[in-house]
């Protein structure tokens, strides 16, 4: 009887977007319910200005790191097998510009919108990212592509 193969994807906990998304919704539900009223102490000039900047730079990063998965041919999906190790342009820099990315995007709505809230649950989701995502994506590309990620990894930070 054959052993049954592994799965050839990395068995991420739930899709980055809907992990963001939920704790944004999350912090927004509870801003709502519990507004806090933090943010009428800053001006709404200065607040649209850093959310701008944080939602620009994001939408900027993750084209960048999605255009060199497409151009890799690779399955941006976490939860469907990766064809081939990308390590060159914003990867020399961060493992995981994506998941940076979305840090960034939720950051900027959170502050766009005035919520402490949101805001406050980052640091929850980003937990959730990490040991239910970027840490499973990482066992199975080192399975995957053995000493070239070790290698890899070894110069190349995880964040930023």
């Amino acid at each position: 009887m054959a052993e049954p193969e592994e799965p050839d994807h990395a068995g991420v906990f739930a899709p980055p977007p809907v992990i963001f998304g939920t704790g944004l919704a999350l912090g927004l539900a509870v801003d709502w319910i519990a507004p806090t009223g933090i943010w009428e102490t800053v001006g709404r000039d200065l607040r649209i200005a850093l959310a701008s900047g944080l939602v620009i730079c994001s939408l900027g990063l993750a084209a960048v790191a999605v255009f060199q998965f497409w151009r890799a041919k690779t399955h941006l999906e976490p939860w469907k097998p990766t064809t081939a190790l990308i390590t060159g342009g914003i990867y020399r820099f961060s493992r995981n510009p994506i998941y940076l990315a979305l840090a960034l995007l939720y950051a900027g709505i959170a502050v766009a919108l005035a919520s402490i809230w949101a805001l406050t649950l980052l640091i929850p989701v980003l937990l959730v990212m990490e040991f239910g995502v970027v840490r499973r994506e990482e066992r199975y590309l080192e399975a995957k592509f053995g000493e070239t990620y070790r290698s890899y990894r070894t110069r190349v930070r995880r964040w930023i």
